[in-house]
């Protein structure tokens, strides 16, 4: 769903200055998603990524439900024990239904696709941790954002930590990018999938838009 944005603050005199896009961020309003998926098959499959070892898990449907990074299988079987609990019990290896999210993230890593086209839900995350996530789409492809804006946009200024939390436990990574989230210094700072894999995506993306 598309962010609804409100009108822009201005920098008047004496304000506290702020960059682009946290004030754009400031303007985002969350939309609500509609209920998780329950019942039906899941598809999953593990792959060895450029990114690392990674978990990807898809309604019949399509919609995906998971983009984690599983480094051993203790990681995986865990989240596939919570896709059992808060989906269905038929949890599958394998299916058509993974082709296109394999696809989409072999085109995003070649810097031919900057957008993922697949219907998601995030089933797996706290209603707080939804909410953050869905702000990540104010964040736009090639640039970044700070833990303190992204908490800032929610209306609680001094949750960036809790923000933080909520990122860590993203479980679609990449399709929801919360590697665009850096500390105020612009340091990269803690992502499920290492520091490797964040500072790949963010170069990759710095590299694509600067080809054009």
């Amino acid at each position: 769903a598309r962010p609804a944005r409100a009108a822009r603050p201005s920098d008047r005199d004496g304000d506290r200055m702020t960059d682009p896009l946290e004030l754009a961020l400031r303007g985002y309003e969350p939309t609500v998603r509609r209920p998780t998926l329950t019942g039906g098959d899941v598809a999953y499959v593990v792959d060895d990524t450029p990114l690392g070892r990674m978990l990807f898990a898809a309604h019949h449907d399509g919609t995906l439900l998971a983009t984690t990074y599983a480094p051993d299988d203790a990681a995986a079987d865990a989240v596939l024990a919570r896709l059992a609990a808060r989906v269905s019990p038929r949890v599958l290896r394998g299916g058509r239904a993974l082709d296109a999210v394999r696809r989409e993230l072999d085109d995003y890593l070649g810097g031919r696709r900057r957008e993922f086209d697949l219907p998601v839900d995030p089933v797996l995350a706290t209603p707080f941790q939804r909410t953050v996530l869905e702000a990540l789409t104010a964040v736009r492809y090639g640039a970044t954002a700070s833990y303190g804006a992204l908490a800032t946009t929610l209306g609680r200024p001094t949750a960036s930590r809790a923000v933080g939390a909520a990122l860590g436990a993203n479980p679609l990574c990449v399709v929801l990018p919360c590697h665009r989230v850096v500390a105020a210094s612009g340091a990269l700072t803690g992502y499920a999938g290492g520091l490797d894999a964040k500072r790949l995506l963010l170069e990759l993306e710095a590299r694509t838009v600067a080809a054009g």
